[in-house]
């Protein structure tokens, strides 16, 4: 935990999977000067089909967007703000940049963060990057400039599945089976009915239902997608 009153620089810390250990890290960079403010960003999308004839339609809901968190990061090479003036601040906005958005070649895909500050800790992927200079020498070399990065929150799968906890019937579920399970209590414990266990017996192609193992991992899928009895 941080000391109170000591100040403490915000991190962004680069990973090559959204496992995000310690042993997946690939880079990090240090803020010069912490953020004055971000911002948070949350949005909820609805079904908004309107049927034929009719003069409204109800919002049914669709989904919840991960949130996005938004910083802006100061660069300034005239020494006012860290005490150490540089000629440019061309290599640091070049290294903040590509630990940023530089396509991943070992991953094939741009990478994954943490952001460290005090209380904050947010996981997520880059989604924009833009960078505006503010001041420059008589020459046109930028020697201050305002960088807005926003990511968007994620988790990883097996996370995700947990944290929403779907329980409802017309989701897709993966299920392990545990010792004592049966098709049929299973198929109860999702669906409220065992006599689907057939149908699920079908879809994960066992021929012996019976004889589940322990540690085997089947599909039940959403109800509107199994043949009824």
């Amino acid at each position: 935990m941080a000391e109170s009153g000591k100040l403490e620089k915000m991190q962004i810390i680069a990973y090559k999977d959204a496992s995000l250990s310690d042993d997946k890290k690939i880079g990090s960079y240090t803020a010069m000067m912490n953020p004055e403010s971000y911002t948070l960003d949350y949005k909820i999308e609805y079904n908004e089909e309107q049927g034929q004839g009719t003069s409204s339609t109800q919002q049914r809901y669709k989904l919840t967007k991960p949130e996005e968190m938004s910083f802006e990061f100061l660069f300034d090479n005239t020494g006012i703000i860290d005490e150490k003036p540089r000629s440019d601040i061309h290599q640091e906005i070049t290294t903040f940049r590509d630990l940023l958005v530089k396509y991943e070649g070992e991953i094939h895909e741009p990478k994954h963060f943490k952001l460290a500050w005090g209380t904050i800790l947010f996981k997520g992927r880059l989604t924009s990057l833009n960078i505006a200079f503010k001041l420059f020498k008589p020459d046109g070399t930028p020697i201050r400039a305002v960088a807005k990065a926003t990511f968007k929150g994620s988790i990883e799968e097996n996370l995700r599945v947990a944290k929403e906890d779907a329980k409802s019937p017309d989701l897709t579920h993966l299920r392990l089976v545990k010792a004592g399970d049966t098709l049929p209590m299973m198929c109860y414990r999702i669906y409220g009915d065992p006599r689907y266990y057939l149908e699920v017996a079908k879809v994960n192609g066992l021929g012996h239902f019976r004889r589940l193992e322990p540690g085997m991992e089947l599909l039940f899928p959403p109800l509107e997608k199994t043949a009824k009895r």
